[in-house]
């Protein structure tokens, strides 16, 4: 989203939001999330707009989805940063959905984790070049 714009050059909501095809109030409350979080910073005036304040490479899906979402986790039980015990639950360790659903955590949580905004730039710049 943000990854694109030259190093230290701002870019205004209203071109990402036409770029990305996404609602400019959705997309403010998105990057006022971002800049509480520190993962954005804002510029006003008429060169103004947003920047990445760590390099594309070091912000991740996760850490993104995270801030705007919460959990990731399938299940309560299985969140990291809000477990709570499941309401009808007898037993996490015999817990056979709660097996199963661990996997698709780890996986979901190793995949979200280790894209980057830069891994999304370099494929849309090859998709462009084709």
């Amino acid at each position: 989203m943000l990854a694109r714009a030259p190093a230290g050059e701002p870019v205004q909501i209203s071109e990402i939001a036409e770029r990305q095809n996404i609602p400019k109030k959705f997309l403010e409350q998105i990057l006022l999330e971002l800049k509480r979080s520190g993962i954005v910073i804002s510029r006003r005036g008429k060169q103004g707009g947003y920047l990445l304040l760590k390099p594309a490479g070091e912000v991740t899906y996760g850490e993104i989805l995270r801030l705007i979402d919460g959990p990731i986790a399938p299940l309560p039980c299985l969140s990291i940063t809000a477990y709570r015990k499941c309401e009808d639950c007898s037993g996490e360790a015999d817990c056979e959905i709660r097996r199963v659903f661990a996997r698709v955590a780890d996986a979901t949580r190793r995949i979200l984790f280790e894209a980057t905004l830069a891994d999304s730039v370099s494929v849309g710049e090859i998709a462009e070049a084709v």
